[in-house]
């Protein structure tokens, strides 16, 4: 499996997080050499812009918050991400570019055609192996969070028209390497499922530049 990017997807709440630590803890005991990723972060520079992005009190402007999380991708990209891949390892990233689309895109009205082309500056074409979408209903996400008693941040404090339409771009994504997952399921049913689509992936690499 070694050389291989693989992004774990979903809105607030879905169980992304959780899945991929739980994946990256998978692969190490199959012998991977694995490196575990989040976005925004992973960088100094990343770590800055997600304080900023998530943390920051005041309004922002959409065009801001963009710009906040491509600098953010960029640095690791450069950073982590290539020369990981380089060295033959998995890279597992807890969000890449599908997030920008589902979040600034979906959610903060930017136009899509300019997104994409400064994602592509940002991940100099890089595209992941498998991205796995995790689907979850807003008030089933909503109600994982209050549950989880976490202090939200800047996007999880949205209200449910934003998630709705964060919701459906996740649903509508389509492509290569993209699989789509119940995350309603039992938790132990969700891992099943994206374990199994990792297995059958590493014949069908799709990793390059776009």
């Amino acid at each position: 499996m070694g050389g291989r990017f693989i992004v774990v997807e979903g809105p607030d709440g879905a169980g992304k997080s959780t899945l991929a630590r739980w994946l990256a803890t998978r692969l190490l005991a199959d012998r991977q050499r694995v490196v575990t990723v989040r976005e925004p972060g992973g960088t100094p520079v990343a770590e800055a812009a997600r304080k900023v992005a998530l943390r920051f009190p005041h309004a922002m402007a959409p065009a801001a918050e963009l710009f906040l999380m491509l600098a953010a991708r960029a640095d690791l990209v450069e950073r982590v991400i290539r020369p990981a891949l380089a060295a033959g390892r998995i890279v597992l990233a807890d969000r890449f570019d599908l997030s920008t689309m589902a979040y600034q895109v979906a959610g903060g009205g930017l136009p899509r055609d300019v997104v994409e082309a400064t994602n592509r500056v940002a991940t100099g074409g890089l595209v992941p192996d498998l991205t796995l979408v995790l689907d979850v209903a807003v008030a089933t996400g909503r109600d994982r969070q209050h549950r989880s008693r976490r202090v939200r941040d800047r996007f999880e404090r949205r209200d449910d028209e934003f998630h709705q339409r964060v919701l459906q771009a996740y649903r509508d994504a389509v492509g290569p390497g993209v699989v789509h997952i119940d995350a309603s399921q039992p938790k132990q049913a969700v891992k099943d499922a994206a374990w199994r689509e990792i297995i059958a992936s590493t014949a069908h690499t799709t990793r390059g530049t776009s």
